[in-house]
């Protein structure tokens, strides 16, 4: 979305809807919030000890009860569970595993129905668990609208509608021009649109959340919250935890703590963080909904590099989220890089110019959070200590809906299983790791830059990005 014609003068009168703004996810304020598990201050054993509360850990140690309700499973969370990304998306729940069909298509063509299938019954899986455990989190088919708000991003959506008709992945999908996307939302920067009618759920992320971790107490996991794991070795035919306060000893272990240090060390070079940032406005009344034409309730992204992410909430709030994505020299995750006032004035600029009949709004929330990123854009998967423990990271933005598939993936794993999930070339190959540094800030930092000259230049992709392009490498959240 272009912002060259915001002056300094908008800019704050823009900033001044942030003024009542909380620096919390809007998600995690919330009444509704559980109260934590204990934290461990035992010594514990089992046969699968799951690290990690958020939805990847969740979803494993779910799936393991169900396949098994026998099994007897612990779940440890360093702080709450989903306190962390789980709780501060954006609530697009995707059937896409591989951060899209261009992600997906680029590098595992042959495999690309596959990938769609298996995405695709995934999103079903989790809409079917979401009514079989009343988990109260406003989930919502709704679908998505890829927008152009440039004229070469109009172009590239018309002819990746084409590629997808060519290569039978178009079901569903529907090329949307100006007037036919400002009937589904209204906005004077909307120049075309590509509509996925039923491939993303919109959803409240920290009530799924804390629904998982109900359904885990409900069918016998042990969880212990504030309670981080400190070291992982082999013990015996299994593997032992320490905690602060006690200890696990289990057969298996399966590792969800994607952005966080994995207690495999080995794997801590194929992540980085990149912190992504949201607004949340105060409830539309019901004529400033009426003015955005928003009847059908789809989320919505622009096309460009530096993108934004927006949607309505159950109660008719907006979220308007992305264009910054912040890595922080190190690869460092802190709590101080959760909250940055110059993105969320940048963020306010971009929203009203969005939606100039929505002047007025004050945003009640501004947050942020770490992305587990990867060069590959989608999660990648593995195995250590002969077998016995299991991770996957990198969802890069869409683990809402892929961190299940991702649950199936490693409880596969550990069964040593060939499935139709463990034979894909997708879970079998790793993407290439970060260098360390200054080699990762120096070249994250020159895709940062050429991605926003991309954006300001008709989309043109610069040498470096040309370069990255025909490696498969890349950058984003």
């Amino acid at each position: 979305m272009t912002t060259q014609g915001i002056t300094t003068q908008g800019m704050t009168r823009w900033t001044k809807s942030l003024s009542d703004a909380q620096p919390v996810s809007y998600w995690l304020d919330d009444p509704a919030k559980p109260h934590p598990e204990p934290a461990l201050t035992t010594a514990e054993t089992c046969d699968l000890l799951v690290v990690g509360g958020g939805y990847s850990g969740l979803w494993t140690a779910l799936l393991a009860k169900e396949r098994d309700p026998q099994r007897d499973v612990v779940l440890v969370e360093a702080r709450e569970a989903g306190w962390a990304a789980s709780g501060r998306n954006g609530g697009f729940c995707a059937a896409s595993l591989t951060h899209g069909p261009a992600n997906g298509l680029s590098r595992w063509p042959d495999e690309i129905h596959t990938l769609q299938e298996l995405g695709a019954r995934n999103l079903d899986a989790i809409e079917a668990t979401v009514a079989r455990y009343c988990i109260d989190c406003d989930f919502e088919r709704s679908g998505e609208i890829d927008v152009a708000t440039e004229p070469y991003q109009a172009a590239e959506l018309r002819d990746w509608y084409g590629e997808l008709e060519r290569h039978g992945l178009a079901d569903g999908i529907e090329y949307l021009d100006a007037d036919a996307v400002r009937q589904q939302v209204d906005s004077p920067t909307f120049l075309a649109g590509l509509h996925d009618r039923h491939g993303v759920a919109l959803l409240n992320p920290a009530r799924l959340a804390w629904g998982l971790k109900r359904a885990c107490v409900e069918l016998g996991v042990r969880v212990y919250e504030h309670t981080p794991a400190l070291v992982l070795k082999a013990h015996g035919a299994g593997m032992a935890v320490r905690t602060p306060y006690g200890s696990v000893r289990a057969r298996h272990v399966a590792l969800g703590t994607n952005i966080f240090p994995n207690l495999v060390r080995r794997v801590r070079s194929y992540t980085v963080p990149v912190y992504d940032y949201a607004l949340m406005t105060e409830p539309l009344t019901d004529a400033q909904l009426a003015s955005l034409g928003w009847k059908n309730r789809q989320g919505l992204g622009d096309s460009a590099n530096q993108f934004h992410y927006f949607r309505l909430s159950a109660d008719n709030r907006v979220l308007w989220g992305g264009y910054d994505a912040v890595y922080p020299y190190g690869g460092r995750v802190r709590a101080e890089y959760d909250d940055r006032p110059e993105t969320y004035s940048k963020l306010a600029g971009h929203f009203f110019a969005c939606f100039p009949q929505l002047e007025g709004v004050r945003f009640t929330h501004a947050w942020g959070g770490a992305i587990d990123t990867c060069s590959r854009f989608s999660a990648f998967f593995g195995t250590a200590h002969q077998g016995r423990v299991a991770y996957a990271a990198g969802y890069t933005g869409l683990g809402v809906g892929a961190t299940r598939f991702g649950a199936d993936v490693m409880l596969d794993l550990l069964a040593g299983e060939r499935t139709e999930r463990t034979s894909l070339a997708m879970v079998r190959k790793k993407p290439l790791p970060f260098p360390p540094e200054p080699f990762a800030w120096t070249g994250i930092t020159l895709t940062k830059w050429s991605l926003a000259r991309a954006d300001a230049h008709g989309g043109r992709r610069n040498l470096w990005l040309k370069t990255l392009d025909r490696l498969g490498l890349g950058f984003d959240s």
